[in-house]
């Protein structure tokens, strides 16, 4: 499987930006899937997700109400929609993937990442 990331960009604060990961080998919706991110010095944290199991998102406390994950299934991609965009939202993103059929917020037990993708909210 294997997971390409793009979307990043600068963008100023209470911009918008879409992120995109396109997936290869497998169906993402065969898959738990997430964002996360990485703040310089910091290891990845969660910030969205879909459960296989019944296809319902979860997001961090700091990214719910203003980010979006969804799959479409047709592209096998999925995309992460950030709106109200912060200039602590700079980060490098994530997109992962797991067998299980729910998502986990510890990126280790994720099975598959995309290369990071850099958002950068300017003030």
């Amino acid at each position: 499987v294997q997971l390409q990331a793009s979307g990043g960009g600068l963008v100023q604060a209470g911009g918008s930006l879409r992120l995109s990961c396109a997936a290869s080998g497998r169906t993402l919706s065969s898959m738990s899937v997430a964002w996360f991110r990485q703040f310089p010095g910091q290891k990845r944290e969660f910030a969205a997700g879909i459960n296989r199991i019944n296809g319902i998102a979860d997001y961090s406390d700091t990214v719910a109400g203003r980010f979006t994950i969804s799959i479409d299934n047709a592209e096998n991609t999925m995309y992460l929609q950030m709106e109200s965009l912060r200039p602590e939202d700079t980060a490098v993103y994530y997109c992962a993937a797991r067998t299980s059929t729910t998502i986990s917020t510890r990126g280790p037990r994720y099975d598959y990442w995309g290369q990071g993708t850099q958002v950068t909210v300017s003030s």
